[in-house]
């Protein structure tokens, strides 16, 4: 019963796996025939079926660019973003996209430790931390193994040390790993998918509003009350918006 229940998981993982081919292809297709709608609605039904990759969201993203979907194609560069951290084609199309957007935000400067701690915790994403960090643990054991059964002192002082090195290493990338991966739980990010939208300064409809957002616009989502989301943007404003205005983009 096993057996037939792990031949049904791959036979169907199999066919699945060769749907998703076709329907990229077919997608590839349109998109090179410039039916952009047409690549859209392909590469959505592989999503649909489960599938997530940096470079399906890509390609999602050049086709709503082709249709001056600005919110469609911000959203889906910045989920390829997620996927594949500092990717200079994805960032350069991304920067491309936001040029269409309305609002100028002026982004608050980060100080100089921030910006250094940013630069070298974001080099890798949260898992990519926790596999280095594996390596390195399997490489101190080697090496410490080595130590016992070299001969020689210079071998045996080099595998030392390298062992050491190594557990250091790995030590500090489950560090990393950690961080990575309690700012990735705590940043909320989304974006504008309304034309225009009014940020309030309360969560109801009676209150006024403080400034206007229009699409393709990112915030993060700092609170939820019932239907509103309260958001901060760039340059530190915070409102609260309808929960239908903006698309969360950490939902795979």
């Amino acid at each position: 019963m096993k057996k037939l229940l792990a031949l049904i998981i791959i036979i169907t993982a199999f066919v699945g796996n060769a749907q998703n081919e076709t329907l990229f292809s077919k997608a590839t297709d349109s998109y090179n025939d410039g039916d952009y709608q047409k690549a859209i609605e392909f590469y959505s039904e592989i999503l649909e079926n489960g599938q997530h990759s940096a470079e399906l969201y890509f390609n999602l993203g050049n086709a709503h660019y082709k249709l001056n979907q600005i919110a469609p194609s911000i959203y889906n560069y910045e989920k390829a973003l997620l996927l594949s951290p500092n990717d200079p084609e994805i960032m350069n199309n991304l920067s491309y996209a936001q040029n269409m957007t309305l609002d100028a935000i002026e982004i608050i400067p980060e100080t100089g430790l921030a910006k250094i701690y940013k630069t070298i915790t974001g080099i890798m994403t949260f898992d990519q931390w926790s596999y280095t960090a594996v390596v390195f643990m399997i490489l101190f054991v080697l090496l410490y193994i080595a130590f016992y059964y070299f001969k020689y002192a210079t071998k045996k002082r080099i595998a030392f040390i390298g062992s050491l090195v190594s557990l250091f290493i790995s030590i500090l990338t489950v560090v990393f790993a950690f961080i990575q991966y309690k700012d990735f739980r705590a940043d909320r990010p989304a974006i504008i998918f309304d034309s225009e939208v009014k940020i309030k300064a309360e969560p109801n409809n009676r209150s006024e509003p403080i400034f206007v957002l229009h699409e393709g616009t990112k915030v993060h989502v700092l609170d939820e009350l019932n239907e509103w989301n309260k958001i901060r943007i760039a340059d530190g404003k915070t409102g609260w918006v309808k929960s239908t205005s903006i698309e969360l983009l950490k939902d795979f």
